[in-house]
């Protein structure tokens, strides 16, 4: 089991490094709320993996999965509020009007960063069908719940550690990725591709 573990994180990291909308929504909230909102953002992210690892597991993911209309409208859902979110950064890098940068904090910053994290997660049915369709092949045919809970769980973490790792790095470099120029390319690149992965989530079946 312990070989099998080793195996499925290394995927999982693999998974986690690949940028998608995750990436995209940490990243636009820390550049534009700063560091509390981003790790909130991360935190919606791994809240949001780890409801869906659950669901897996307790055979949840499977009835929305087969429910054709549900998963429907979850993916339908999901691509809207990426492109919501795309367009909403796109509006941002053409008007070009950046006030003076401060770094939300309390409430208001956790709210609105976990929200848009949990939300963007959550939509998105990449994030159900992996834990549905890859995860139990890391599994041993005997393994119980437990078991793929923890794999689950592993995955959440990982995905969390490495957004708020990103996080870090994006509130260190502020300074320079608060300049209009730099601001209105990150939210150009950054809405481009919210638009782009609510695109694909809607086209893919």
């Amino acid at each position: 089991m312990w070989a099998s573990y080793g195996t499925f994180l290394a995927l999982a990291v693999v998974v986690v490094l690949i940028p998608g909308p995750d990436f995209a929504v940490v990243t636009g909230n820390t550049v534009s709320g700063g560091r509390a909102r981003g790790m909130w953002a991360a935190a919606g992210v791994g809240t949001s993996n780890a409801v869906q690892g659950t669901a897996a597991v307790v055979g949840l993911g499977a009835l929305i999965v087969g429910a054709q209309p549900v998963f429907q409208a979850i993916k339908w859902a999901g691509a809207a509020y990426l492109v919501y979110l795309g367009v909403k950064a796109l509006r941002s890098a053409v008007r070009g009007e950046y006030p003076m940068v401060v770094a939300e904090a309390g409430r208001g910053a956790a709210v609105r960063g976990w929200r848009q994290g949990f939300l963007s997660n959550i939509t998105n049915p990449k994030v159900l069908v992996f834990y549905l369709a890859v995860l139990p092949q890391f599994l041993a045919p005997h393994a119980g719940a437990a078991a793929m809970l923890g794999f689950a769980l592993s995955h959440a973490l990982l995905s969390v550690g490495y957004l708020m790792l990103l996080t870090v790095f994006l509130h260190r470099a502020r300074r320079v990725l608060a300049r209009r120029r730099v601001r209105r390319a990150l939210d150009g690149l950054t809405g481009t591709a919210m638009v782009a992965f609510g695109a694909r989530i809607a086209a893919e079946h």
